[in-house]
């Protein structure tokens, strides 16, 4: 694949009004790595960081329209889907992006939110298979692979599998990429950061792999990137609110050359 300036990534996830997480994680991610962010909003959450206060689903037919429109005019050199809204969207959103296969799809299978929340309902989670059997590779983190089916389950759908370790236990994060056929690509580790300001984490590493992959890198330097990012923006939180609160996206002090800097 060849490199491009400016990589057009089109986001399909639900909006988050704390600005922590979902499209708005996913927008300010996107940009911060040279991307053009496109969006297909597919849910309107009412959350801070305490916790998911309202969700309203947006109709399946916007959603569609709003792929469409992008699709048609600005076109998409990467995708990440994230908060589906509905099982109803979920088949149409792989029925659509179907045709494209073309463009690598990044799929974060977002279940909980970080404050424990449910942002997908049973029927949702049992369509994810469609957006597997269409996605390069699927993001899961534990307790979301767990509830998949584990690895195996996963890879059966012909995806890479981005197994992330941060639910784990102990003070090392370990985050493996695996083919699909079940060989370890790349195993990444790193100390764990400290902190309760972790909302987003998903979404922004799942975000900034699409942006990578849209960009022409191979995808284990494209992870390598998206996890130096996540782990910057982790230690530049603002510590906003009482909860789960944000990460800094914008890095805040931090050099923008630690996130192409190894290590």
């Amino acid at each position: 694949m060849t490199a491009r300036t400016t990589p057009r990534i089109l986001i399909i996830a639900g909006s988050d009004s704390g600005g922590g997480a979902g499209i708005q994680a996913d927008i300010k991610t996107v940009t911060m790595l040279g991307g053009h962010a496109m969006t297909a909003i597919t849910a309107i959450t009412a959350q801070n960081t305490l916790g998911v206060q309202a969700v309203m689903p947006v109709p399946t037919a916007m959603v569609l329209q709003q792929i469409r429109s992008v699709l048609s005019d600005i076109g998409v050199d990467a995708v990440k889907i994230g908060m589906i809204g509905s099982a109803e969207t979920a088949h149409a959103v792989a029925d659509l992006l179907a045709t494209e296969r073309s463009v690598p799809c990044v799929f974060d299978p977002v279940m909980v939110a970080t404050s424990g929340a449910a942002l997908a309902d049973a029927y949702s989670i049992a369509a994810f298979r469609r957006l597997m059997e269409i996605a390069t590779v699927t993001t899961p983190n534990l307790p979301e692979l767990a509830a998949l089916g584990g690895a195996s389950a996963v890879l059966a759908h012909g995806c890479h599998l981005l197994v992330k370790g941060g639910h784990g236990d102990g003070d090392e994060i370990v985050d493996r990429l695996l083919s699909p056929d079940g060989q370890i690509l790349h195993e990444m580790r790193g100390k764990r950061i400290n902190g309760t300001n972790t909302h987003g984490t998903g979404c922004t590493l799942a975000s900034a792999l699409a942006c990578g992959l849209g960009a022409g890198l191979p995808m284990v330097d494209a992870l390598e990137r998206a996890v130096r990012f996540v782990r910057a923006a982790l230690v530049a939180a603002p510590g906003f609110g009482a909860g789960h609160g944000p990460m800094g996206h914008s890095l805040g002090t931090a050099p923008f050359d630690v996130l192409t800097a190894k290590g």
